[in-house]
This record gives C-alpha cells, sequence and structure tokens, in this order.
C-alpha cells in the first residue's frame, strides 16, 4: 500500500524509520535547505514503513517540479533492510520503488541524484526515468590510517608534510570563512556562486544543531587564511561537503592537509570517508590520489510532455484576468 501523504510535521515513525539513512534526506536538513518544498512519498506494509522517498519541488499549477537540490550532494529512496535471498530481495526492490514512482505526485520534470546506497533503477527505467552515472571516491575503511596514509600517492604525502611545516589547521564554526573561500575558488575557475549564504548557513545551523558537521581551517604562522573545508557526517559516512582556498596561496598544501584531517576525523568516528563526488577533471585527479575507491552513483531524471494543455489554459486564464483587470 503506497500513499502520499503530507508528513510534516514528521511522525516518530519515519524518524525511526530514517535513523540509519543518509543524512541528506533527513526531514530536518531537507527543511534547512528547502523550506516548505520538501516531502516523502511513503509506501507501507501493514502499519510499518517498507519505503520513502523525499523529494523537493517547486509547483505549477497542479505539477511538481521535482529538483536536487543543489545544496544536496544525494537524495534517492530508502528502503526497509531485507535478509532475504538476493533474487527475493530484488523483486521486493521492484515493488517498493515502483510503488514510490507510482505515488510520486503530477511531475513536470524529475531531477535527483541518487545516494550511492541505491544500486538498482530498473523499476525508473521501466517507466520512462533517464539515468546518468556520475562517480564519487570513497575510503571504505578508515579504521588503519597507516594503511590508507599508504594508499595516498607520492605527490598528495609530499603536499601534506608541507603544509604541515606551514600551517595550522583550526577546528571552530567559522563557516562563513568557507563560503568566502569557496566564493574566491569559484571566482578563479570562471564560476558564480549558487546559492546566498543565509541557505547555506542554515544547513551549517541544522547540522551544528545535532552536532554532526565540522568545520576545518589552515591559517598560516602570519595569521591568514590558505584554505578551508567543511564536513557533514551520519551513521555510516562522513562527507567532504565542500571547501575553498585562497588562490593566492594554492600551492601551500593546505587542501591536501585539510582532507587528511578530515578522514583522521572519519577514522576517529569510524565512519567511511565520501570525497562527495566530483566530474570535473582536475578536481577528480585530487580526489583519487587519496586512494579511495571510485563508486557510482545516479542521477535520475523525467520531463513530462503533457505541459502543453496545462500551459495554454493557464495562459488563457491569465489573459482573460489581464482583460478584466483592463476593464476596470
Amino acid at each position: 500500500m503506497s500513499a502520499y501523504v503530507r508528513v510534516k510535521p514528521v511522525d516518530p515513525q519515519l524518524s525511526t524509520f530514517l535513523s540509519e539513512a543518509p543524512v541528506f534526506i533527513q526531514p530536518w536538513l531537507l527543511e534547512a535547505v528547502a523550506p516548505a518544498r520538501w516531502d516523502y512519498v511513503v509506501v507501507r506494509r501493514g502499519d510499518e514503513i517498507a519505503a520513502v522517498m523525499p523529494f523537493v519541488f517547486k509547483r505549477w499549477g497542479s505539477w511538481h517540479f521535482v529538483e536536487g537540490p543543489y545544496k544536496i550532494p544525494y537524495l534517492g529512496p530508502w528502503l526497509r533492510p531485507s535478509t532475504a535471498k538476493y533474487p527475493k530481495q530484488l523483486a521486493e526492490q521492484k515493488d517498493l520503488l515502483g510503488e514510490l514512482i507510482d505515488t510520486l505526485p503530477k511531475l513536470g520534470n524529475f531531477h535527483q541524484a541518487f545516494h550511492p546506497g541505491i544500486t538498482n533503477w530498473l523499476p525508473f527505467y521501466w517507466r520512462g526515468f533517464q539515468q546518468t552515472t556520475r562517480y564519487t571516491y570513497r575510503i571504505e575503511d578508515t579504521s588503519d590510517m597507516d594503511a590508507v596514509w599508504q594508499g595516498t600517492t607520492e605527490s598528495v604525502r609530499t603536499d601534506i608534510k608541507k603544509a604541515r611545516k606551514l600551517l595550522a589547521v583550526e577546528a571552530n564554526d567559522d563557516f562563513a570563512a568557507v563560503i568566502d573561500l569557496h566564493r574566491m575558488t569559484l571566482r578563479r575557475q570562471g564560476r558564480s556562486f549558487a546559492h546566498t549564504d543565509d541557505e547555506m548557513m542554515a544547513l551549517h545551523r541544522a547540522c551544528l544543531q545535532r552536532g554532526c558537521c565540522r568545520t576545518l581551517l589552515a591559517r598560516g604562522a602570519d595569521g591568514q587564511l590558505h584554505a578551508g573545508a567543511y564536513f557533514i557526517w551520519d551513521k555510516s559516512a562522513l562527507y567532504y561537503y565542500t571547501s575553498g582556498a585562497d588562490p593566492a596561496l594554492r600551492n601551500s598544501g593546505a587542501g591536501a592537509l585539510l582532507v587528511w584531517h578530515g578522514i583522521e576525523l572519519a577514522s576517529k568516528l569510524g565512519l567511511c570517508f565520501d570525497f562527495e563526488g566530483s566530474m570535473h577533471e582536475p578536481i577528480e585527479r585530487f580526489f583519487r590520489s587519496f586512494g579511495g575507491r571510485q563508486v557510482p552513483y545516479f542521477v535520475l531524471s523525467k520531463t513530462s510532455y503533457n505541459l502543453l494543455p496545462d500551459a495554454i489554459s493557464l495562459l488563457r486564464r491569465a489573459k482573460g484576468q489581464l482583460k478584466t483587470l483592463m476593464r476596470k
């Protein structure tokens, strides 16, 4: 049994069901990054939740335009765990995912990156969705930091050793400094910042309130900031969420040093380290140099071609309202 239900405020059963789910699909984070523009579809078996799928949307008439959003790297469904034999697991996934899809509201457009835990998108394919494969890098086992160190490339080890002599790493709550450094990096690359500071600080406050984030800054002996990095974690992984560096100080090795501190933090927390992906070639090369495993994740999309009748109806209605106003 499935239903598209308004789940806000989130009921305790849903919170319990999502307790092991990735941080990016938690209701509190969705509300922080997309206030009043998110919801879940829910599939039940009897009185128990069996699967959920979060989505962030904009509305146009009766149509929902489902987006990432960009501030969240992964979304996607979350299914109840199964200990059944593999063929039966796939059959259950087919049923649950199919019901989630069929329960989504009327879609004008759908675009969402699924978390790496979702490896079966066949039910979406059968319902007309398209898929693009992207990659992240993950260090799955951070328990032996000597082994992790040996898995890095020589160039990364050299950068880290150099940076240790030049810089001090401080942990604090100055996320605004990381945003400023990130904006400097984007300017150097000829790109613009996609969010407002208020949007990013809302995410930070939500994570800070739940004790699942860390801001790290690399500072020189003269007090100048070289780079900053921001990490978010859940019960299974620590994510390299965002970072930035002063373009004039890029050769200090600060970026590599901060990533290494992030990996050490993941090790202390008993988590894997997720570089949170990048398809930009220079960034991919940097991530790869830390010895992580390349992990695919799926970006699903679908566009409805039945929008035209509703669009014409809305335009006619707007035209009629305009004529009425002109007569007054």
